[in-house]
């Protein structure tokens, strides 16, 4: 086994996830991620913990969205809202054998499965927001996610390990030290009435956000991690946000995406690849077109486009904003099954401005407290 690997399983169970003796610890994934499992398993056990495994086969959640009736789909699992009532902590592991697995499958069949897991999503997100929920999820290194970012496995590994500061003698002492300086970005921002994102290529979005609070993400939800985030005024983004990555949701894909936001609803939105499933997802509720969170990546370690979400929307000089439900922890109240991330990049001429004063530009903040590029 890679040792960065026993690094990481170290890192999740007793920094992130903060694991403690006695309680009941769910470890989810699916067959391709098993020797990271079985690190952190054996973590979970050292802990004085009770881990429960759940692995669910690529192939199962196809079969499902393929063969299974609209009934079958749109089924709330009376096992998984107990277990959300139940666990302490929920740690998710993120690997497939093949990520284009699910390409094929209608768009109105994934938002019926999203719409199931409505309930389940309200749940998980408000535990987690009344702290008695701890959770994180993190990404095994596998090839079919080397594939999507265009890198040999073992280049792929060492930009997992090295977003999450693993190849340092004490990733936990670097994660701290972002922690502080993300803190100072929240506080900043706190106390704020509207951030605006402009850039050359044609976003020009503003936001209101006052009275809603900034979260400082340090590595104990997702992992790696590098962000500051809040959930908008459900009413008040106004503008236009051209997204600079393909966005990925559910293993389908859309690139090119243009929204056009008016008194906080999507009033218009295009894609030049996979604008079907775009609109089939902002269409599947009342809550999908409006934004539950926006969002500023401060990774600095993490800085190519990798086709997966959990670090591209943390690539230091970004911002990522996602329509769907908010995180109630900041304040957000829209609901939806619905939580899609999507990055625009500020590195090339992209500005912030808070309240009209600019500060960010190139991706890189103005204020040397705030984040910045590791050294």
């Amino acid at each position: 086994m890679d040792p960065r690997l026993e690094k990481l399983a170290k890192v999740i169970v007793q920094y992130s996830a903060k694991v403690e003796a006695g309680q009941l610890v769910r470890i989810t994934g699916s067959t391709v991620t098993e020797p990271l499992m079985i690190a952190i398993y054996r973590e979970v056990v050292r802990a004085g913990a009770h881990p429960e495994i759940a692995i669910v086969p690529d192939e199962c959640k196809r079969i499902m969205l393929e063969e299974g009736s609209d009934e079958q789909l749109s089924y709330e699992n009376p096992l998984l809202l107990h277990a959300v009532d139940t666990i302490d902590c929920s740690i998710g592991l993120w690997g497939q054998k093949n990520t284009k697995a699910l390409s094929s499958i209608s768009p109105q069949k994934s938002a019926l499965q999203s719409q199931a897991r409505k309930t389940y999503f309200k749940k998980f997100l408000g535990r987690a927001a009344d702290g008695s929920l701890n959770w994180v999820g993190t990404q095994f290194p596998c090839d079919s996610s080397a594939q999507d970012a265009e890198m040999s496995l073992s280049e792929y590994e060492d930009f997992v390990f090295r977003g999450g500061f693993l190849n340092e003698e004490d990733p936990v002492a670097l994660w701290k030290k972002l922690s502080v300086q993300q803190q100072k970005l929240a506080d900043f921002l706190m106390t704020k009435k509207e951030i605006r994102f402009v850039t050359p290529q044609g976003t020009d979005l503003t936001l209101g956000v006052e009275g809603r609070k900034w979260i400082n993400c340090d590595g104990h939800e997702n992992f790696p991690d590098g962000e500051v985030f809040t959930g908008p005024i459900e009413t008040a983004t106004q503008g236009i946000v051209k997204y600079s990555f393909p966005a990925v949701h559910g293993g389908r894909e859309s690139d090119g995406i243009e929204l056009t936001f008016k008194d906080g609803r999507v009033v218009d939105a295009k894609a030049s690849k996979g604008e079907d499933f775009l609109i089939a997802m902002l269409d599947q509720d009342a809550g999908a077109r409006v934004l539950g969170e926006i969002a500023i990546g401060t990774n600095y370690a993490i800085q190519e486009y990798s086709k997966n979400t959990l670090f591209d929307e943390k690539i230091g000089g970004t911002f990522h904003a996602a329509v769907g439900a908010s995180y109630p922890e900041s304040g957000g109240t829209n609901e939806s099954g619905l939580h899609w991330d999507m990055v625009c990049d500020l590195r090339q001429g992209g500005q912030i401005f808070v309240d009209g004063e600019l500060i960010s530009e190139n991706g890189r903040f103005l204020n040397p407290e705030f984040p910045q590029p590791l050294t």
